[in-house]
């Protein structure tokens, strides 16, 4: 496979003394008159806004800045499938093009004041007609890159890129190469359409009316390619939200994010993570500026294996006295082995010490549910965080059903009070996803 790079030397020419077009003009016979070097093998580089206003993609405005900026950021909008990201008034969105850049390519540059300036409604289709009509009337086979200027991820400043393209190859694909230090190439494959774009900016500039440019000298083959064969679909982008709405996704995604994993890889748990979703975890809720909640990360094997066999015992021991079968206790039994598969165990405990003394029964009653549901806050506070971190968790209550037994297997004091267990690992079916909301049918009352 031939290298991207020209063989010889590269020019890049100006194309001066073109008019200030407007809808309908004939931009191949100017630029055949203003240009009457240009040869077949040149490749045409073409600034969108000369086809936005030779195609009629101008609107009308008030010549007033700031009616004129309303009604430019209406067609930012109307422009759009949608908005990735926004910053005050900017905003980064995919056109109906599929082009991602800021504004939709909506632009109030280089126009009359009482205009804006759309993108062209098909830049490969331009690309094409303009070299259709070089080659028909003028006996000029070249190729045609159709420009905008764009901001980049992870760098400082705009630079052009091809939005429209016609005969030649707009990405040289090197995988499968092997370049001279004998290393195979895998992903490697170079926006060429894009260079090109780059580099006659150079001589086209942004200030003295140059809107069209030539490159000579690069061996072009025309593939088929277009420019939007450039744009990444944006579910495959990786940076495809700015970092205020990839914010607010996982906000919206946090609680969904959660589900009950009963299965895990032998994959180890990120100790840091656990760690810090216990913390996340500590947030929650709390009755009179107390902390009601303990978590019990039971890392000792040893330790683990007598607490779970205990517990076990218990379980077995009261269903024995409810009259059960041996078969009928093993199979409701079976339904803890997920605490011996977990990779690790977490165990909260509610801690009532900083509760208030009422002599009634009813407030004294109320005052043990406040702590109770502060309990369960922080526990699924422990889910949500385990969720976000990437972790697979099951919330079981078994240990609720055998206080005594839990706290003398970790040696815990006797008023610390068993909230269930948590079983944290890696989930055997891959990564979590969220899972839509569900229907609110008679889980909200309205009155």
């Amino acid at each position: 496979m031939a290298d991207h790079a020209s063989p010889g030397s590269i020019e890049l020419f100006p194309v001066p003394g073109l008019p200030e077009f407007r809808p309908g003009d004939d931009l191949a016979a100017a630029i055949a008159e203003a240009a009457p070097w240009l040869r077949s093998g040149d490749v045409l580089v073409v600034t969108s806004k000369v086809l936005s206003k030779v195609e009629g993609r101008l609107v009308e405005v008030p010549t007033d800045p700031e009616e004129r900026d309303t009604i430019r950021r209406t067609w930012v909008e109307a422009e759009s499938v949608r908005v990735l990201a926004r910053r005050k008034r900017t905003l980064i969105t995919q056109n109906r093009q599929g082009i991602v850049q800021a504004a939709s390519g909506v632009d109030a540059s280089n126009v009359a004041g009482n205009e804006i300036a759309l993108l062209p409604e098909d830049p490969d289709a331009s690309a094409a007609r303009l070299r259709g009509d070089l080659r028909a009337r003028f006996d000029l086979d070249v190729s045609v890159v159709v420009t905008d200027t764009m901001g980049r991820a992870w760098r400082v400043g705009q630079t052009d890129a091809a939005i429209g393209s016609a005969g030649l190859a707009v990405l040289h694909r090197y995988a499968g190469q092997v370049d001279s230090q004998g290393n195979e190439l895998h992903v490697t494959e170079v926006a060429v359409a894009d260079e090109i774009a780059a580099a006659a900016d150079l001589v086209k500039g942004k200030l003295g009316g140059v809107p069209v440019a030539v490159l000579r000298g690069l061996s072009t083959v025309d593939d088929g390619s277009t420019a939007r064969e450039l744009s990444r679909p944006v579910d495959d982008d990786l940076f495809r939200l700015g970092t205020e709405e990839a914010i607010a996704q996982g906000r919206a995604e946090a609680v969904l994010l959660r589900r009950s994993v009963r299965s895990f890889t032998d994959e180890p748990v990120d100790l840091a993570a656990l760690r810090r979703a216990v913390g996340a975890a500590l947030t929650a809720p709390a009755p009179h500026h107390t902390r009601p909640v303990r978590f019990v990360h039971v890392r000792d094997e040893a330790r683990r294996g007598k607490l779970l066999a205990a517990m076990r015992e218990a379980w077995q021991a009261d269903l024995t006295a409810d009259g059960w079968s041996a078969e009928r206790i093993e199979r409701r039994v079976r339904r803890g082995d997920l605490l011996y598969g977990a990779t690790e165990l977490v165990l909260p405990f509610l801690v009532v010490d900083g509760s208030h003394d009422y002599p009634d029964e009813r407030r004294a009653r109320a005052e043990r549910t406040m702590f109770t549901i502060a309990g369960g806050a922080a526990v699924q506070g422990l889910l949500v965080a385990l969720a976000a971190e990437g972790l697979g968790s099951c919330w079981v209550s078994s240990t609720i059903f055998c206080a005594e037994v839990v706290r003398d297997a970790l040696d815990l004091p006797s008023d610390w009070e068993p909230l269930g267990a948590v079983a944290v690992g890696h989930a055997v079916d891959g990564p979590l996803t969220p899972r839509p909301p569900r229907d609110l049918d008679d889980g909200l009352i309205e009155r």
